[in-house]
């Protein structure tokens, strides 16, 4: 889950990581009479998606300009409300960063001497791997860093990275974002904040603490992702031209990957939800072929991977949701099923029972699967 800024920037508090002094404004309340006190005031919208300060949603308004502030604030539609924070005076700006290295198995470091909104226009990241659980863990970082910064700054951004890291561990963070990371008179500060947190942890957080939060991510889904949901499996729409049924976070990466190495897009994601029931085939069918109604979708993509569970219970939904519902697009189906998997129901049955109600292809390898369909769809035939 993401979360705003806002609330980002609470958690950091309660961790002790200074951030500028700011007040929440729910939607359509007034600013508070004490906010012209301040040295100058920075409005921000309160939203999930990033490019905020390019897409003027992201405001300073010098001190005691009450009127200008009003008018910043209703140029700034915020669903949530806005954050109002004291304007900073930053001698540097610095790009960190904290995730979880997903090849190596372990959490890294993403550095940069120049943060701000052109960060991606810079110099490529210092990438450094990172154990916040060793005595030492600051020292080993110091090295690297002193390359690229003065040496006093490097030191105190050795330890700050070290304790962000260590917070991530504590509340479950798949990300901790912070760009600006200001280099300010009297300190580290961090002036921006993003952070996802892990949705398999949430239930062992604070939810009142991200509520905002979460009534944003809520909002923000389509009716196919809603009812996906609430029916037990993650589903995610993307602009693509092929529905993917999977099961499965690595299985439909793989999927999305052959697709564009083959000049398709997948129009869909589905992953599997903690604690969701045992069996959404069913489910993951309806949504995939309400996506092919849509006339940018060209083809529906069946693929699963069976260990011990009965490949035959699985063609069997298939084959049922077929009978009771048409496809509105080719169905391009394939399978890998285990030894135990096809005991009394092989893949051979397998394949004449679903060539039988009009399945386009059948491959047990996705990489020929997704070959043959796309030569298919390329020349037009169904």
């Amino acid at each position: 889950m993401r979360l705003t800024e806002m609330e980002a920037k609470a958690l950091l508090r309660r961790h002790g990581i200074p951030v500028p002094r700011g007040l929440a404004i729910p939607p359509g309340a007034p600013l508070p009479a004490a906010l012209p006190d301040w040295p100058g005031l920075v409005l921000k919208a309160q939203l999930l998606e990033g490019g905020r300060g390019k897409r003027g949603l992201v405001r300073r308004v010098t001190a005691g300009e009450l009127d200008g502030a009003r008018a910043a604030m209703e140029a700034i539609a915020g669903p949530v409300g806005f954050l109002v924070e004291e304007a900073v005076a930053i001698e540097r700006e610095l790009y960190v960063a904290l995730r979880v290295d997903g090849t190596a198995q372990r959490m890294e470091a993403l550095v940069s001497a120049e943060g701000g909104m052109a960060v991606e226009e810079g110099a490529p990241l210092l990438r450094l791997p990172l154990d916040p659980g060793a005595p030492d863990a600051a020292e080993r970082l110091y090295p690297a860093l002193r390359d690229a910064l003065p040496p006093a700054l490097a030191a105190r951004l050795a330890r700050e990275v070290v304790r962000l890291a260590r917070l991530a561990v504590t509340e479950d963070l798949t990300l901790l974002e912070i760009n600006p990371l200001a280099v300010t008179p009297t300190g580290l500060l961090a002036c921006d904040a993003k952070l996802v947190r892990d949705d398999a942890a949430l239930d062992r957080q604070d939810a009142a603490a991200t509520a905002g939060s979460a009534a944003l991510e809520d909002a923000a889904l389509t009716p196919l992702e809603r009812r996906a949901r609430d029916r037990g499996f993650a589903f995610v729409e993307m602009p693509g031209n092929v529905a993917v049924v999977s099961a499965g976070a690595g299985l439909g990466m793989l999927l999305m990957d052959l697709l564009a190495d083959h000049g398709l897009r997948a129009a869909c994601f589905m992953d599997n939800l903690r604690g969701g029931p045992a069996e959404t085939t069913e489910a993951r069918l309806e949504a995939a072929f309400d996506l092919a109604e849509r006339d940018g979708v060209r083809a529906i993509l069946f693929y699963t991977t069976l260990a011990s569970r009965p490949l035959a219970e699985r063609v069997e939904a298939l084959l049922g949701f077929l009978a009771r519902r048409p496809p509105p697009k080719p169905v391009f189906a394939g399978f890998a099923a285990a030894h135990a998997a096809t005991r009394g129901f092989d893949a051979a049955a397998a394949r004449e029972r679903l060539r039988a109600a009009g399945v386009v292809l059948l491959e047990e390898d996705p990489l020929a699967l997704i070959r043959r369909m796309a030569a298919r769809l390329e020349g037009g035939a169904a």
